[in-house]
């Protein structure tokens, strides 16, 4: 069986396993009211759509709100209130931001003007550092799949000039390279905000339930885990290559080859740099006001320019400022490249997120859960919904993974009477761990399509970095937990 037939299999047990469970799941005994009944019901439907991929991931989310509205359960106008959630204006706008970066190459620019430097071509493990620095800081502006396929082509290349010198252990250098771009590209986008749509639906919950997160105050609290994970598959992959000699002018004349090709910096490149460096400026700004003591300029700040308003403002400002010729940097073009999908799949998750809270649901199963659950087995409960996090990532998408569980892990977080402030933090960063499957994350899937690494590799290593970032994140949490 090939795989497009594999596809159409899943497409129609899908169609029949969906309503199939999801009847069964309202005829359950359970000490429900009927609408959370009907919302679980409606869940478990939207549940199997989303693992079998029935319909794009946005469509079964917009789906999912819609027959809430059917069956009752919350009005039409309440229910899609959420597609004008601040959380999709930071995407909308971030996301322009990234597509100006790409549009006009300074992503590559950025790029190769590092790998050049003579520091990271004089050692393997130096050239692998290179790759790994630029992955790990661009994914935290751009999305993961733009970083990975942006690197892969050079990474490639250096690798076959490596198999064409005969070096002995080039293959294995290879394999290690390639699944370091992936993963430091997924590590990455766990430090900022933007930097996956993960953590921008986990705050949208947060907010939901009273808690403000910042810009700033995000990167504080996710990036010693970031960056402790890069450290270790960095140690971890220093250990397990082999040093070789090669001539590293060859490798210089492969990066400059390729940095020969960019054009001359051009003015959209000036313009999106800009607005670029104003945008983080205006994200952090109100993080750095905080911590210095000033309450009153920080609530201003929060209540006339949130992190949504001035992506918004900055994408605004690309379309007014001038390029080549006298074209605006980004047009109506460019709109057409929005994930609109994820656009979707936030606004009808949010609102499903709602209605599990809502309805009494979430409570139910988090009393449920809490019952099984001895209150001195904190960190263990957390531990566990964490390390269940990555591993339910490696099969289903992180995101439709994020919306049907957190608003329940709410729930029996709070019916624990745990702050669910860190915890939740935790798992939304965990979401983003998944590296043992080609199918986990998308830039698994890219460097999987280069046919230079055996699965056997990818589920080794993957499966080591899935429970020692399971391991760090939970630590981490309950160390801030505790202060």
């Amino acid at each position: 069986m090939n795989f497009l037939s594999i596809e159409k299999e899943k497409h129609k047990i899908g169609i029949i396993l969906a309503p199939v469970l999801s009847f069964l799941s309202y005829m359950l005994p359970l000490d429900l009211s009927t609408n959370a009944k009907l919302t679980l019901s409606i869940m478990v439907f939207c549940g199997v759509f989303w693992f079998l991929e029935v319909l794009p991931l946005g469509i079964t989310a917009v789906l999912g709100v819609s027959l809430a509205v059917v069956f009752g359960i919350t009005s039409a106008k309440e229910a899609f209130v959420s597609l004008g959630h601040p959380v999709i204006l930071l995407f909308i706008g971030s996301f322009l931001i990234a597509r100006a970066m790409t549009k006009y190459g300074l992503d590559k620019r950025i790029a190769l003007n590092l790998l050049s430097k003579d520091f990271f071509l004089q050692s393997p493990f130096r050239i692998l550092l290179g790759f790994t620095l630029i992955s790990f800081f661009l994914s935290m502006w751009i999305s993961n799949t733009a970083t990975t396929a942006m690197l892969l082509p050079l990474a490639i290349g250096i690798i076959y000039l490596f198999q064409k010198e005969g070096i002995k252990d080039a293959k294995n250098f290879g394999i290690y390279l390639l699944l370091a771009l992936a993963y430091t590209a997924s590590i990455g986008g766990t430090a900022t905000l933007v930097g996956t749509p993960t953590n921008l639906v986990g705050i949208g919950f947060l907010k939901e339930v009273g808690y403000e997160i910042d810009f700033l105050k995000w990167s504080l609290i996710v990036f010693p885990v970031s960056i402790s994970m890069f450290l270790f598959l960095l140690i971890y992959i220093k250990f397990h290559t082999k040093k070789f000699n090669f001539d590293y002018t060859k490798i210089k004349q492969i990066v400059n080859l390729e940095k020969e090709k960019l054009p001359k910096i051009s003015k959209g490149e000036i313009n999106t740099l800009i607005v670029f460096s104003i945008t983080v400026f205006f994200w952090i700004l109100p993080g750095i006001i905080n911590i210095l003591g000033n309450k009153q300029l920080y609530k201003f700040l929060k209540a006339h320019l949130p992190e949504g308003i001035v992506a918004i403002l900055g994408a605004i400002l690309l379309f007014l400022l001038k390029s080549e010729r006298g074209k605006p940097t980004l047009d109506t073009s460019d709109l057409k490249n929005i994930d609109w999908d994820t656009v979707l799949l936030f606004g009808g998750g949010i609102a499903l997120g709602k209605l599990i809270v809502k309805s009494g649901l979430a409570s139910y199963i988090g009393n449920s859960v809490a019952s099984l659950v001895p209150s001195d087995m904190a960190f263990l409960f957390i531990f566990s919904i964490i390390l269940s996090m990555v591993f339910l990532t490696e099969i289903s998408s992180n995101t439709a993974t994020t919306i049907t569980f957190v608003p329940i892990i709410i729930g029996a977080l709070q019916s624990m009477n745990i702050d669910v402030f860190f915890p939740v933090i935790g798992v939304i960063v965990s979401a983003s761990f998944a590296f043992m499957l080609p199918i986990a994350t998308p830039p698994n899937a890219i460097i999987y399509s280069s046919r230079l690494i055996k699965i056997s590799k990818m589920v080794k290593l993957g499966l080591i970095l899935n429970i020692v970032g399971a391991f760090i994140v939970s630590l981490w949490i309950f160390i801030l937990m505790n202060n």
